[in-house]
């Protein structure tokens, strides 16, 4: 067999030739930019021949600070496919994150969306590697540089630029792109995706185990270009042709329906909290959303009543998959097997799903044994693949978090059970699951029931300290805006799921949950705000210690 090198450059030739005529398109609020892939071919050409122009040579990181458009397409085809390597900024992290992701990567241009100029701003001298700004959708002498950086207009700069490029075939070893934990536990930490593994992930997620995308496809990418590369959805796209709606900035429920309604794509995927807003949203005001074939969701754990809603309520098929930045992220996704009906289908259809053939996965208790893949027991999920991370990102080669990895094998710190044919089932994160009086209790269980209970908008579920059990659940309730339900009726609600013992005490009501960059629950934030006594907790009484 011929040993050709996988590369993102042989995806974007593919995908501005034989799927000329895929688009990709922008919506601004009212109506939309179109780009067929021809056009992001030529763009492509322009982009790289400015950066060349610039002085970006292979391996120099080229990030971006944008919303999910046309202009953000084109840098993720264009930069990997010229040798350099694509760093999308996570626009959400804190300035003080943000300023440290991109000196760790040293980044050598930024590529900015003219709306976020004011936030990017003042990051800007604090960016120790940074040589030059371009400015798309928006005015470049709205930023100010400091001395050593130069800014530049994206229509401009790409303006006097030929369309013609040679684009490499480069070791397939070498680095595409690259993203960054969100930082929930110390600093976030690098992870550089390879062209090999973006290829190979690309194919997992076109194949009907992943997510089917063809070139009949018009995907709604809501997860931003920043989280794991959307999700691996752009690579996916320019290998099959599947059409892409990109969002921008209109991430609020009603933009997105009108958007559904507009361009009525076929597939779509987010995180959990955006779908509870489009939940919303449509019993307020209905809108027929059945063009949408499947909708992926990930990014934490799907609450089961909202997919079934979304099934029984509006026919439209929400499909669980789990996944990490350190994973590509596609780890497993949960399509039932064909011969599995009714309550059996829908034990698949709320697991974390099966995973990928070219991932391995396996459970090791707190001793470090591996425990068997019989649907019952417990431990710690480990996995390892094409696509899985080996380290992460250090520009020095100093090994960061070494303890993550270990032979061959990638510590997810998420907890769960495999059955035998390899569906996943997670019941907590490593840090989130509750010990109390030596038991487990499932914090992701118990958000499940109270969010599928009437009035309940929201719940997270924390462990907090406790004399007699070492931790006990405290809940923290989002209600709806009519509802009234107090803590002893929802606690009642529970009892004929839960053991006596697993019954949550302490509940607070809130506005809000605190979310992460990436829209999942932030505990860390929960936790701060009960040791602050911020939470305005309201206490039963609890089971009789043991």
């Amino acid at each position: 067999m011929q040993d050709e090198p996988l590369s993102l450059a042989t995806l974007l030739r593919h995908a501005m030739t034989a799927k000329a005529d895929s688009e990709v398109t922008t919506w601004t609020g009212s109506e939309v930019r179109r780009m067929t892939y021809a056009e992001v071919g030529r763009q492509s050409g322009r982009l790289a021949n400015a950066l060349r122009a610039l002085g970006v040579e292979q391996t120099d990181r080229v990030a971006t600070f944008m919303w999910n458009n046309n202009e953000h397409f084109v840098a993720y085809a264009a930069v990997p496919a010229m040798g350099c390597v694509l760093h999308a900024l996570n626009i959400r992290l804190f300035p003080e994150q943000l300023t440290y992701v991109a000196n760790h990567a040293q980044d050598k241009v930024v590529i900015v969306d003219g709306s976020l100029v004011p936030l990017f701003g003042p990051l800007l001298p604090a960016l120790r590697s940074v040589q030059h700004v371009i400015v798309a959708n928006g005015d470049p002498s709205a930023l100010e540089a400091p001395a050593g950086v130069t800014v530049h207009g994206y229509d401009e700069l790409l303006g006097t630029q030929s369309e013609e490029f040679d684009f490499p075939v480069v070791d397939e070893r070498m680095a595409a792109a690259m993203c960054y934990t969100s930082g929930t536990t110390g600093e976030p930490k690098g992870v550089a995706y390879s062209h090999r593994s973006s290829v190979l992930h690309s194919m997992q997620v076109c194949t009907t185990d992943g997510m089917a995308l063809s070139e009949r496809d018009r995907a709604l990418v809501i997860v931003p270009m920043f989280h794991a590369n959307a999700w691996g959805i752009p690579y996916a796209a320019l290998m099959s042709g599947a059409s892409l709606l990109m969002p921008d900035r209109f991430l609020q429920p009603a933009p997105l329906l009108e958007m559904m309604a507009a361009e009525q794509p076929t597939f779509a995927a987010a995180v959990p909290t955006i779908w509870t807003g489009v939940l919303g949203q449509l019993a307020a005001h209905p809108q027929d959303i059945t063009h949408l074939r499947e909708v992926i969701i990930g990014g934490s754990a799907v609450p089961p009543s909202m997919m079934k809603a979304f099934d029984e309520e509006h026919g439209v098929r929400v499909v669980h998959a789990w996944g990490m930045t350190e994973t590509s992220p596609l780890g497993s996704v949960a399509h039932p097997p064909a011969r599995s009906s009714g309550d059996a289908e829908w034990e698949y259809r709320i697991s974390q799903g099966q995973f990928g053939a070219s991932v391995q996965a396996r459970l090791l208790d707190d001793e470090g044994n591996v425990v068997p893949h019989d649907g019952e027991s417990l431990g710690e999920l480990e996995v390892k693949g094409p696509w899985i991370a080996s380290s992460y990102y250090s520009p020095d080669d100093t090994a960061v978090e070494p303890e993550k990895f270990h032979d061959g094998w990638l510590r997810t710190g998420d907890v769960g059970r495999i059955t035998p044919n390899g569906y996943l089932t997670l019941v907590d994160r490593s840090k989130d699951v509750i010990k109390s009086g030596g038991e487990w209790i499932s914090s992701v269980d118990l958000e499940n029931a109270v969010m599928a209970l009437p009035g309940v908008v929201e719940a997270a579920v924390i462990g907090v300290p406790d004399d007699a059990w070492d931790e006990r659940p405290l809940v923290a309730v989002v209600l709806g805006e009519h509802a009234n339900a107090d803590a002893e009726a929802l606690r009642t609600a529970l009892a004929d799921r839960f053991a006596k013992w697993q019954l949550p005490e302490h509940w607070a009501f809130i506005d809000e949950v605190p979310k992460t960059s990436v829209g999942k629950f932030n505990k860390k934030a929960l936790r701060a705000q009960y040791a602050d006594g911020q939470l305005d907790v309201v206490e039963l009484e609890g089971p009789t210690p043991r």
